[in-house]
C-alpha cells in the first residue's frame, strides 16, 4: 500500500469537473491497483436520479465489467471526499486493500455532505436503528435459494 497524492488530485479534479461541467455532485474517485488506473467514476446521482451512482460505485461497476470479475482485489480507491458507508461496504465486499480520500466528513459537515450520521447509525445495535430490520423465517415447500446457488455453484466448478 502506497499512497500516490497525484491520484488522489486526480479524484479531487474529477469531483471539481462534475460540478462545474455537469452540474453533479463533487465526489470523484480513481480506483488503482498495481500503478494502474483501473477506472474513474463521479457522482451521477443528480443527473440519473439513482442513489447509488456514487462516484467510487461508479469505478466499481466500470472496473468489474471490464474485468468481467466481481473481484477488485489487491485495488486501491482514491476519494474526494470519505467514503460513505454503502461504498466503503462494497470496497470491502469486493477486495479493495485500501481508501484514501482527501476531505473527511468533518470538512463537508459544512457543506451538508456529510455522511457521519449515517456512520453513527449503522454503529447501533440492529433492534435500535432507525430502519426496522426484522428476521422472520419462511417455510417453503422449495430448495433454499441458499441450497440452490451452492448445487448451481458445485456444478459450475
Amino acid at each position: 500500500m502506497t499512497l500516490n497524492k497525484d491520484y488522489l488530485r486526480m479524484a479531487v479534479g474529477l469531483a471539481r469537473n462534475n460540478v462545474l461541467e455537469h452540474a453533479g455532485r463533487p465526489f470523484g474517485a480513481v480506483l488503482v491497483k498495481d500503478g494502474e488506473i483501473l477506472a474513474t467514476g463521479v457522482n451521477e446521482i443528480l443527473a440519473t436520479h439513482d442513489p447509488s451512482t456514487h462516484a467510487e460505485m461508479q469505478a466499481i461497476r466500470a472496473a468489474t465489467a471490464a474485468q468481467k470479475n466481481p473481484r477488485l482485489d489487491g485495488c486501491e480507491m482514491y476519494a474526494s471526499g470519505q467514503p460513505c458507508p454503502m461504498c466503503l461496504s462494497l470496497m470491502h465486499m469486493v477486495g479493495i486493500k485500501a481508501a484514501y480520500f482527501a476531505a473527511s466528513n468533518a470538512d463537508a459537515e459544512a457543506y451538508g455532505l456529510s455522511t457521519a450520521r449515517i456512520y453513527a447509525e449503522m454503529a447501533k445495535p440492529i433492534e435500535q436503528q432507525s430502519v426496522l430490520m426484522s428476521y422472520v423465517p419462511v417455510e417453503d415447500e422449495g430448495e433454499s435459494p441458499y441450497a440452490a446457488w451452492q448445487e448451481a455453484a458445485r456444478k459450475q466448478g
